[in-house]
């Protein structure tokens, strides 16, 4: 990196109404990233500098932040945006470092889903040198202050990164509370951080490690799927403790439930990147869906608006698919929609809606 760019005094030099008039029509980012393609006035960009591919399914990147970006709280994620042939593409990720990491880089693990296009892109593509932008960190999944003195750490699969971070952090921290981690895969190939697991375990005396193998009989601790049993062998002390999940859906409503049966719920915090496939009442679908910018319409078939959008070949933006990060933001024109994810129904016209977990119930226009 550039004296110029790095330091304080570059910064504001670059960041002055001169400058900004001397680069004009463009951008003064435009011209210094042809420097340094990671500088940016106000964008957090990351510079990857390690690629590892710690399972046969995902793909580890560290990342080195410009000095845009403000760190996080573990357990928080954030939105990574990359080109992919000419259109940027995002997508939520969590951090799945310490907090309190000594280098500043983030480290984000990625679960690869063959039908996904960001995440089949970053492990066949990244490399050291490759730049991403970042959001700033989100979320309010984190482990309090002050901290409980007993924490259950429930995951599933990838859902093990935010919960990671949130270990990582508490032992970085010398967190001298009682720490249980159950994390739930196939088999043990399937664990991401199997080995650090296993180190911190002989490492920390108050952090428990529990492994649930779904389709292994042999090794771990459990095996199946998620259980009242599972919950009481791994954590008999549960009603004491303040619990953080994250995993797939059927792992997630099956913690729910024991714990709504318990009247735990307000000890039960979670993140789910993964929205329930709902869809508007059968009674309720009708009429046809609109897209202005497109010039395109559709029969709605009670389906979300961007799943409706993209079956008719549009790629409207979006990153979570679950509400949460607001990247595929629209503005609706009119009709009456309603949010899958509460059953709320809204009939304002020429308001921006999140068409990821909207629906329309009658005749909708989006501009899109």
């Amino acid at each position: 990196m550039s004296v110029v760019t790095s330091s304080r005094p570059g910064r504001r030099v670059l960041g002055s109404s001169i400058a900004r008039a001397m680069a004009s029509p463009h951008s003064v980012d435009r011209y210094v990233s042809m420097i340094d393609p990671a500088w940016s006035l106000t964008d957090v960009r990351a510079e990857v500098t390690a690629v590892d591919r710690k399972t046969s399914d995902s793909v580890t990147l560290t990342l080195r932040p410009n000095a845009n970006w403000k760190g996080f709280r573990a357990g928080q994620f954030v939105r990574l945006s990359v080109d992919i042939d000419g259109i940027r593409r995002t997508r939520c990720y969590s951090p799945a470092d310490s907090q309190f990491r000594r280098d500043g880089r983030i480290e984000l693990t990625i679960k690869v889903d063959p039908n996904g296009l960001v995440s089949p892109y970053l492990r066949d593509n990244a490399k050291p040198g490759m730049i991403v932008t970042l959001s700033p960190a989100q979320g309010e999944f984190f482990v309090p202050l002050p901290h409980p003195r007993r924490i259950l750490l429930i995951s599933g699969g990838s859902g093990i990164t935010p919960v990671m971070s949130m270990l990582r952090t508490l032992c970085d921290k010398a967190y001298n509370g009682k720490i249980t981690f159950l994390h739930y895969a196939f088999t043990e190939n399937d664990i991401i951080y199997r080995r650090e697991l296993d180190e911190l375990k002989e490492q920390y005396p108050t952090v428990k490690i529990v492994r649930a193998y779904t389709e292994q009989e042999t090794g771990g601790d459990l095996h199946g799927y998620f259980n009242r049993e599972h919950l009481e062998a791994a954590e008999p002390y549960f009603h004491d403790a303040e619990t953080f999940l994250c995993g797939p859906l059927p792992l997630m409503d099956a913690v729910r439930k024991v714990y709504a049966e318990d009247g735990l719920d307000d000890q039960l915090h979670l993140e789910q990147f993964a929205a329930p496939v709902r869809t508007v009442p059968s009674d309720d679908v009708e009429g046809d869906l609109s897209f202005t910018f497109a010039d395109k319409k559709v029969t709605n078939n009670g389906r979300s608006i961007l799943e409706q959008a993209e079956e008719a070949g549009l790629t409207p933006e979006y990153g979570c698919r679950m509400g949460i990060c607001f990247s595929c933001t629209k503005r609706k024109d009119f009709g009456t929609t309603r949010n899958v994810m509460t059953g709320e129904i809204d009939s304002e016209e020429d308001k921006d809606i999140q068409i990821c977990v909207t629906a329309p119930c009658g005749d909708v226009s989006v501009n899109l």
